[in-house]
Parts: structure tokens; sequence; C-alpha cells
């Protein structure tokens, strides 16, 4: 079992920053990717951002010169770097890793932009 703790979320007014980190734990060796996910109450679960175990990352387009994820191995750490936050970037955000078909998931953090 993988297990993965996020922490970072609140409120931020428009055009601030967050970061986001989650601290993985268990049996990681499977693991290969660890990414960023996110929601809003009634509406399906939405792909951020993902980093490989090789350093590669990928982003969906609405968060591309905006968020940076990042990981340190040393920690099992991944981290979302959130900039130029808008108010249509709330939402409950969730850390997920993923590898040989197993797929593991955080409790979520809220992330709430608003004035």
């Amino acid at each position: 079992q993988v297990q993965l703790v996020e922490s970072g979320g609140g409120l931020v007014q428009p055009g601030g920053s967050l970061r986001l980190s989650c601290a993985a734990s268990g049996r990681l060796v499977r693991i290969n990717t660890m990414g960023w996910y996110r929601q809003v109450s009634g509406k399906q679960r939405e792909f951020v951002a993902a980093v490989t175990n090789g350093g590669s990352s990928n982003y969906r387009d609405f968060v591309k010169g905006r968020f940076t994820i990042s990981r340190d191995n040393a920690k099992n750490t991944v981290y979302l770097q959130m900039n130029s936050l808008k108010p249509e970037d709330t939402a409950v955000y969730y850390c997920n890793a993923a590898g040989y078909g197993m797929n593991y998931w955080g409790k979520g953090t809220l992330v709430t932009v608003s004035s």
C-alpha cells in the first residue's frame, strides 16, 4: 500500500501563489509517476500535472506557465507550485501516485482563490 498526505492548501487572492506538498510513504518501489488532479464539486476530477521518476513532467494547458510540478525523491515528496492563481483554480487538489497498474490517492487539500 501507498499512503499520500497533501498539505499547503488554503485561501489566496487572485494573482497569488500557493505551494502544495504531497508526502508519500509505504511501498513506493512500483510507483513511477506522481501527479496532481483537482475536482470541483459536481464535476469530474481532472488532471493538472504529473512528473515521472526520471523527472519528465507534463501539464494541462490551463496551468502551463503558471504551475510547476517537482519532486524530491530523497523525501518521497512531490510539490505543486501554483502562481498567478485564478478564481477558476478553486478546487480540491488531490495527489496521485501510479505505477504497474496501481493507482493511489490522497484525501485532498482545498484551494480557494477569492478576493
